[in-house]
């Protein structure tokens, strides 16, 4: 199996699931995908010989949202980690149940369009949630929507600030997010 990961930051989650898979012989990270020219993810993949492709919004929402390119390197299955854009239903459709993302907040709630990084955290804390966590998930048409595969939970401290509850929901993603993928991945067979 053939993974593309898409990202759009730092990628310590796209990090964390290329050592994961690295000498697997089943399950392979084969392309990382980002629309933002100056993501930390770039470098990640170009360490780990990875091949990188830069989107445009254009081509990706109003497009053939890169699939004849994904096809092209046998994509198999996709990831979002900290993918910042909707997927379009091309993609969704390309890729039917064979995309999964993961969201740091235990969803339905907070979730939807804005709802990423900081602003979940700051969110979380603001209406004074005792426990936040990940979640991951099936892609839909809808953001943070489809249907969830797994959940961990962390507690939110009273001290907490959206950068010290994100760095323990970070540690959630790292732990269980490559594994959950494995999980997913080869089910499929």
């Amino acid at each position: 199996m053939r993974l593309a990961i898409f990202a759009s930051g730092n990628g310590s989650n796209a990090q964390a699931i290329i050592n994961h898979f690295k000498g697997n012989l089943t399950v392979n990270v084969a392309l990382v995908v980002t629309n933002n020219p100056q993501a930390g993810v770039i470098q990640r993949a170009e360490q780990a010989n990875i091949p990188v492709i830069q989107i445009t919004r254009q081509n990706f929402t109003q497009g053939d949202a890169y699939v004849p390119t994904l096809q092209a390197y046998g994509i198999d299955f996709v990831v979002l980690a900290g993918f910042l854009w909707k997927v379009p239903p091309a993609l969704i459709a390309a890729y039917p149940n064979r995309i999964i993302n993961i969201h740091p907040a235990l969803l339905p709630k907070y979730g939807g369009k804005g709802m990423y990084g900081h602003h979940v955290h700051a969110a979380v804390i603001a209406n004074g949630e005792s426990t936040s966590g990940i979640t991951i998930h099936y892609v839909d048409e809808q953001y943070d929507h489809g249907a969830t595969i797994f959940q961990a939970t962390c507690e939110v401290l009273a001290t907490d600030t959206p950068d010290t509850l994100a760095a323990r929901i970070h540690q959630l993603e790292h732990q269980f997010f490559p594994s959950i993928i494995e999980q997913v991945v080869t089910s499929l067979g």
